[in-house]
């Protein structure tokens, strides 16, 4: 009698990128590909702060300025952490910036703050995993398009911001959350916030690069039917890809709380176009497959600091979208010309 097929083994390698031949022929290539642009984003970096020294030596290169700009790339970059592993799997999060609003203006009502510190970071937080939750079980078990599922979301989180806030700004009068923002809490001259930042991007590199659940994300990014044949939930691994980028959502509503003193429903206004930018010029494939958080980490610095120097220099802000949006470009195309070269 003719035995049955069996099932995936759950132990059965697991696939890492598309279409990579046997013994992974050009993952080394990449890899050194990775290694390069890294060192470039440094070298821009290096640039954007010697113009900023030139332009503006005493403003831009003044402590309390370097402190700002670290702690103004902190929240961003908290963001992008998710955002990283979200498209590495071959997603994309555009509600991120609203989740930010929403979870801000839950977590600073004056019924939240009568509890506290503890209350509104909890709220914060909890409101963040709440949008991942619906995001994740809506593209993953509701088949939706993660575009149309986050952007549903964008819409509803603003909203529901608006509706809580009424338009006005609500301040934090819990002085234990406000102090973490003054001077005084600053270690070693290095702002808490800087801090948390340096937390969740040791927390993310760990996890996408020496954890089974950064490995299962590689495989979903890069070939999601080879991962379900390998064994691997894909429907569960993008749930919890989803409830990842909320909780970075509500801990970066905190930190913004901290540095604001206030909570608004217009925070984090585009922080979902400067996360997908900085993932994407760090080297993160918006095709999914593979990501880098130490490159998504580079290219939020590179862009708080050209938002830094054209903010001290009395730029236009419409000057600042387009040369963001070029960089984008330029990053989608080094991409292509990589793959490619990597292909042949």
């Amino acid at each position: 009698m003719t035995q049955p097929a069996s099932p995936a083994r759950q132990d059965a390698p697991i696939p890492t990128a598309k279409s990579a031949p046997a013994g992974g022929g050009w993952r080394r290539p990449l890899g050194l590909r990775a290694d390069v642009r890294n060192l470039s984003l440094l070298g821009v970096l290096a640039v954007l702060i010697a113009v900023g020294g030139i332009t503006k030596p005493d403003e831009f290169l003044a402590t309390s300025n370097l402190q700002l700009v670290l702690t103004q790339a902190s929240i961003i970059g908290v963001v992008t952490v998710g955002m990283t592993f979200v498209i590495t799997s071959g997603g994309i999060d555009l509600s991120v910036g609203a989740i930010v609003a929403l979870a801000s203006v839950w977590a600073t009502t004056v019924a939240t703050q009568e509890y506290g510190f503890a209350g509104i970071l909890f709220t914060a937080v909890i409101v963040g995993l709440g949008c991942g939750l619906v995001n994740g079980l809506l593209i993953a078990y509701g088949g939706m398009v993660p575009f149309i599922a986050t952007l549903a979301m964008l819409a509803s989180a603003r909203g529901l911001a608006l509706q809580i806030t009424d338009g006005k700004t609500q301040m934090v009068t819990v002085n234990s959350v406000l102090d973490l923002g003054i001077k005084d809490a600053y270690i070693l001259g290095i702002p808490p916030l800087v801090l948390v930042f340096a937390a969740v991007t040791v927390v993310g590199w760990l996890l996408l690069n020496r954890t089974t659940f950064g490995r299962r994300t590689v495989a979903v990014g890069g070939n999601a039917e080879a991962a379900r044949l390998a064994g691997i939930d894909v429907r569960r691994q993008r749930l919890y890809l989803y409830l990842l980028s909320g909780l970075c959502c509500g801990i970066a509503a905190f930190m913004l709380i901290v540095l604001a003193g206030s909570g608004q429903n217009t925070n984090g206004n585009l922080y979902e176009l400067d996360a997908i930018a900085a993932a994407i010029i760090g080297g993160t494939l918006l095709s999914g497959g593979r990501g880098t958080i130490v490159g998504s980490v580079l290219g939020v610095l590179v862009f708080t600091t050209i938002t830094n120097i054209f903010a001290l220099n009395n730029l236009e802000s419409a000057v600042q979208q387009i040369a963001k949006g070029a960089i984008i470009v330029a990053a989608v195309l080094v991409q292509h010309r990589t793959l490619r070269g990597a292909e042949h």
